[in-house]
């Protein structure tokens, strides 16, 4: 339950410290509370003056308020920590998102991304809230309990020290089926995640393919399954808080039993075998309140070594190779890929066995192939977002060597347009001015018009100030390619532009249009530029026609249209688009 890497975070030593300084104090508090209420009910018992009692019952009274004091400070002393803890976790998951790159989310899922970044957080810091505190006190206030019963009287102490360990090992128990079935509630969460956000995000194309509704069956299958284990953890964590109760409601009659004998026998007064029966719930009181939570924080505990296992997935290194400014990518730059190959983790065949191309200056590269072919899997390795398999094939930049892609310099001379480019909830200025944040709106206005925006953006309400992005003002598929396109426009200095089928999901009327004001944007730029609409070949320099991961032909346009081969066959086949 309780996660050692809860100790390595930072400021929790010492916040566990000053807690457990705390737990004596309020154990100390309970001793008091005890002690005192009970000489005033030994007092009331023996017919004493009821001034006599005053005093005893004000000292309860302050003991127990100074308890309630230490309960509240010990939550305000945590609230901070957690809070700064979850942020700290916050932005170094999105760091190591950042450093993972696509790819990362491509073999995770975006649902489980999600949830682990999101969710996953939240539930940490509830964890963090509510099970530190509680260990804490778990591990001090029974034994400062313990110590004062031994020294009344140490058969009863010596009893619920034996059985106290017991309980422990009956729930350990316990919470090990119910760590399990927690475990596949989670996962079931996190797959449930999946097939949500994967299903709302291919919904256009389902309902045009007519799946929609065996989709949401699908969805409705999963979401079941989500349900039925939760009900078992439910099951499991109400026969736990049933057996926890029954054991030490037991053990305190148990207890009281003993006391009884002692009165009868003489061995013991009144006071001291009240004080014990008052002290004995107190005594199992911070592992009931323990028990109470430890399903509530199950899943933060799984979220939180979600967190840390992701955080310590190694990241790409040596991204310096290139140096760490843009470069300056001209006429004469080249770019090589000798026997290159890539392989997805667990997959039995490379995804790319061997990748020979060299792209020159200001070229225009078309990427062909059927789907699955491995178009986009070659773009993100150009992009860096893929690491080749290492020690095999060289590639080169400007006659440089480097290990991979993913260089700082490189990254920051390409713009990367996918099929649906990413909009965030801002106003339609701070979207196109993504690559350039400093951007003045004058420039941001003429990137806009050669885009091909000015007539939208009149539309508008606010102009470009107007919100665009999630939840905000709606954009068509045609105007999020522009906006991408706008991006790119702003920042003149990036010379390279890598294109992964970016009119895959616009009708031909819209790809059309937007063609004419995407053409001009490919001057002077290298561009690599994925697809399987064929009639954007009549605008590249050079073809790559790929299958199975493969280039299987390459040349430009003319040179492959007369030759038959695997050009000619996906002419053939894709003659109908």
């Amino acid at each position: 339950m309780f996660d050692p890497a809860l100790f390595k975070l930072p400021g929790m030593r010492r916040l566990a410290v000053i807690l457990a300084i705390l737990a004596v104090i309020e154990g100390i508090c309970i001793i008091i509370q005890a002690q005192f209420m009970s000489v005033a009910i030994v007092g009331l018992w023996h017919l004493h003056a009821l001034g006599t009692v005053l005093q005893p019952m004000l000292i309860f009274a302050l003991a127990w308020t100074f308890r309630q004091l230490i309960v509240v400070l010990k939550n305000r002393l945590m609230y901070p920590v957690v809070e700064t803890t979850t942020g700290d976790l916050r932005r170094q998951v999105l760091h190591k998102l950042y450093d993972l790159g696509p790819s990362y989310v491509a073999q995770t899922g975006t649902g489980n991304v999600v949830t682990t970044a999101l969710e996953g957080l939240d539930k940490v810091q509830t964890y963090l809230m509510l099970v530190v505190i509680k260990v804490i006190d778990m591990m001090v206030i029974p034994w400062v309990v313990l110590i004062y019963i031994a020294w009344l009287r140490w058969r009863e102490a010596l009893f619920l020290l034996a059985i106290f360990p017991l309980i422990i090992l009956f729930m350990i128990i316990l919470g090990y089926a119910a760590q399990a079935k927690a475990d596949r509630q989670y996962e079931g969460y996190q797959r449930l995640s999946n097939h949500f956000v994967d299903t709302l995000r291919g919904l256009p194309t389902l309902k045009q393919l007519g799946l929609s509704h065996r989709y949401a069956d699908n969805v409705y299958q999963v979401s079941e399954g989500y349900r039925q284990q939760t009900l078992a953890v439910i099951k499991i964590a109400m026969l736990s808080t049933f057996a926890l109760d029954f054991f030490t409601t037991l053990s305190i009659a148990v207890v009281a039993v003993f006391l009884g004998f002692g009165l009868i026998n003489g061995t013991i007064t009144l006071l001291p075998a009240l004080v014990i029966l008052v002290l004995s719930p107190d005594y199992f009181l911070p592992l009931r309140t323990f028990a109470n939570d430890y399903h509530a924080t199950l899943n933060g505990k799984n979220a939180f070594a979600a967190v840390q296992k992701m955080l310590a997935l190694p990241v790409t290194t040596d991204r310096d190779q290139l140096g760490t400014h843009p470069l300056h990518w001209q006429a004469d730059s080249t770019l090589s890929l000798q026997q290159v190959a890539f392989s997805y983790p667990d997959a039995a065949q490379p995804a790319l066995p061997e990748i020979e191309l060299t792209a020159h200056g200001y070229q225009r590269i078309g990427i062909i192939g059927a789907s699955g072919s491995g178009k986009s899997t070659l773009i993100n390795l150009l992009g860096g977002f893929l690491t080749p398999t290492p020690n095999q094939g060289t590639i080169t930049v400007n006659g440089q060597q480097v290990t991979h892609l993913n260089q700082t310099a490189w990254q920051q001379s390409f713009f990367y347009i996918p099929q649906s480019p990413y909009l965030f909830h801002a106003t339609l200025a701070e979207n196109i001015a993504f690559y350039q944040p400093n951007a003045s709106l004058s420039a941001i206005g003429q990137a806009a018009a050669k885009a091909g925006l000015s007539d939208w953006i009149k539309t508008l309400p606010d102009g470009l100030s107007t919100s665009i992005g999630e939840g905000a003002r709606g954009v068509s598929g045609g105007q999020a390619q522009r906006i991408a396109l706008a991006r790119a426009l702003l920042d003149d200095s990036r010379r390279i532009l890598l294109f992964d089928e970016p009119t895959a999901h616009l009708d031909i009327e819209t790809e059309a249009d937007l063609k004419q004001t995407m053409l001009p944007v490919f001057e002077d730029h290298l561009v690599f530029f994925a697809t399987h609409r064929l009639h954007w070949l009549n605008q590249m320099d050079y073809v790559l026609v790929m299958d199975h991961g493969q280039i299987v032909a390459q040349g430009t346009p003319t040179e492959l249209a007369a030759q038959p081969g695997p050009y000619q066959q996906l002419r053939t086949e894709m003659g109908g688009e």
